[in-house]
C-alpha cells in the first residue's frame, strides 16, 4: 500500500523538519510513503477565509486520484486511540487499499468540493495544533501504528 501525506506550504521549522525527516525514514521500513508540498497560495491576505480554502482545496484535488482513499485531518474528524488507528491501516492492507492520501489542510481548513471528495475525516485530538506540528504528530502516529501491527517494542499500553 502506498501512503501520500499532501500538506500546504513548507515547515518552516527546522526542529519540525528534523523530527518528520526521523518518522519519514523509520516509515519507508513498513509502507511506500511520501510527502508532498503544495506551495502556499499567493497574497493570501487579500482573500476570504472562504475563497483560501477553495483555491487550497482545488490545488489538493490537482494531486489526488479517482482510486485514491482520502482522508482529512480534520478536527471534526472521527478520534482513534492509537491502537485503533492501526486496526484501520491493517484492514486497508488486508482489504487491498492501492493508495491512501492523507491531506492536511491550511489554517482555515479545507474547501466543500475536497470535503465531499474525502472518504473519511480523522481528527488527531480534541485539541488544536498549528498545521506544521500536526505533520510531525501525523507520521510519528502512522509510524506506530504499523509498528502495533508488526506487534513490535515502539508502542507500550
Amino acid at each position: 500500500m502506498k501512503i501520500k501525506l499532501l500538506v500546504i506550504g513548507k515547515t518552516s521549522g527546522s526542529w519540525l523538519n528534523e523530527g518528520i525527516d526521523i518518522y519519514v525514514k523509520r516509515l519507508r521500513h513498513y509502507t511506500d510513503f511520501s510527502i508532498e508540498v503544495i506551495p502556499d497560495i499567493k497574497n493570501p491576505a487579500s482573500l476570504s477565509e472562504s475563497q483560501l480554502k477553495e483555491m487550497e482545496s482545488s490545488q489538493f484535488l490537482k494531486k489526488i486520484d479517482d482510486r485514491d482513499w482520502v482522508v482529512l485531518l480534520d478536527e471534526n474528524g472521527k478520534q482513534f486511540t492509537s491502537e485503533a488507528f492501526a486496526g484501520v491501516l491493517e484492514k486497508w492492507m488486508v482489504g487491498g487499499t492501492q493508495k491512501v492520501v492523507f491531506i492536511i489542510g491550511g489554517a482555515f481548513g479545507f474547501g466543500s468540493d475536497l470535503v465531499n471528495r474525502a472518504n473519511m475525516k480523522i481528527a488527531l485530538s480534541e485539541m488544536t495544533f498549528s498545521h506544521q506540528m500536526v505533520r510531525l504528530i501525523f507520521v510519528e502516529q502512522l509510524y506506530r501504528g504499523f509498528t502495533i501491527i508488526r506487534n513490535e517494542s515502539y508502542h507500550h499500553k
